[in-house]
């Protein structure tokens, strides 16, 4: 008898590459969302089991219960492993009570929160003495001076509070070119209840944007550790990665692993940064404390995330390893990718040449597995059944 694993969220690669990772070890992993539609990564052959919960946002308590529930049935306490920041927000809200129940490697309430909420984290990190872009909070003492000044056009406008910006604009945040657009995009956001910051552009093309994905043992040090770079995100520019490298970076290391020990977090979490094109430096972007799109590349590498975590829970951690070479692999979420070439090229940021030349890398995919080709299936008929129903309207 061992620990099963409940996985949250499985209507996106991200469940699915956890799913997929725990599998492999014979682990009975436990696939849990809101509905069955669109759920692709219940299709893999390592999906042992699936639950329909209540939705999180509509009823939270609901959910919490139902996952207790389903917990306190088991002769073992399972390992819960959330795949989606709405997801880390509901978790981080009821930590306590769901720590009776699950194994879950954070045990500090609100520090979760606390690093996704933009705003939070940027005092933080100026604390330590991490880079972070400049920043305005709207409503602030000569707020527009500082902006024509400090901040200059074009800039952006990010939320504190990403999940929600994100499920109302489906976007990650707005740029503006000028004070018209300025107000026009935090008119939208107040409208829609979301409180908002403006930063400046650190300069530089994708290819500047960094990750340092670490897992922290219960001491709260970094046992294990990978770094990467992005190469095209969607949508461009300030996007999710579609087509990302390992690559060994050092010096994220000394400034991710200082970060994540001073917080004292425990579990997994991947920093952005972007490194300033004109003098080099790196600045802190943003935190993802959950399992992210880069899985399995992490996994392709070496660094099995998902089962790291598993291990250390259930009491036998696997030993210390960082990937301290450039192996060449890219994470290629083929499907958002070509959408990204497309606006590449339209915007003559990169040429068709460009493209081509840097498909010849070995690939870590999103979705498809010759082992496992079910998910890709049902990912291509969701496209597909998609695809019919605009054509019908």
């Amino acid at each position: 008898m061992s620990n099963k694993a409940v996985i949250l969220g499985c209507n996106y690669y991200i469940g699915l590459s956890t799913i997929r990772c725990l599998g492999i070890h014979g682990i009975h992993t436990v696939a849990v969302d809101y509905t069955d539609k669109n759920t692709y990564a219940v299709k893999s052959k390592y999906c042992s089991e699936r639950l329909i919960a209540p939705h999180y946002k509509e009823n939270p308590k609901g959910f919490i219960q139902f996952l207790k529930d389903y917990a306190d049935k088991q002769s073992l306490k399972p390992v819960l492993i959330p795949c989606h920041d709405s997801y880390v927000e509901v978790v981080d809200e009821y930590l306590d009570e769901l720590r009776e129940s699950f194994l879950i490697p954070q045990t500090e309430k609100g520090l979760y929160t606390k690093l996704m909420n933009k705003e939070t984290l940027q005092r933080i990190a100026l604390e330590m003495g991490v880079a972070v872009p400049e920043t305005v909070r709207v409503g602030e003492d000569n707020f527009q001076e500082k902006i024509d000044t400090i901040i200059q056009y074009p800039c952006i406008i990010k939320p504190v509070d990403s999940p929600s910006f994100v499920a109302k604009f489906r976007k990650k945040l707005f740029k503006v070119h000028n004070q018209a657009e300025l107000e026009a995009a935090i008119a939208r956001s107040h409208e829609a209840g979301l409180e908002v910051i403006v930063q400046r552009i650190i300069p530089g093309f994708d290819d500047h944007m960094y990750t340092f994905d670490a897992y922290m043992n219960q001491d709260s040090k970094v046992t294990h550790w990978v770094t990467c770079q992005k190469f095209r995100q969607y949508p461009i520019n300030f996007g999710a990665s579609v087509y990302t490298g390992q690559r060994y970076v050092p010096e994220l290391y000394e400034l991710g692993a200082k970060f994540f020990e001073a917080v004292k977090f425990k579990g997994f979490a991947e920093i952005e940064f972007k490194k300033d094109a004109v003098t080099g430096q790196f600045y802190l972007i943003e935190i993802n404390v959950r399992i992210t799109n880069l899985n399995n590349l992490l996994f392709r590498t070496g660094v099995n995330i998902p089962y790291i975590t598993y291990r250390e829970l259930t009491g036998s951690p696997l030993p210390p390893h960082a990937v301290n070479k450039d192996t060449g692999l890219v994470f290629w979420y083929a499907y958002e990718d070509l959408l990204a070439v497309r606006n590449y090229i339209k915007t003559k940021q990169l040429t068709v040449g460009q493209v081509i030349g840097s498909y010849f890398k070995p690939k870590a995919h999103a979705i498809w597995d010759w082992k496992d080709p079910k998910p890709a299936f049902a990912f291509l008929g969701m496209l597909a059944g998609k695809a019919f129903g605009r054509f019908s309207r």
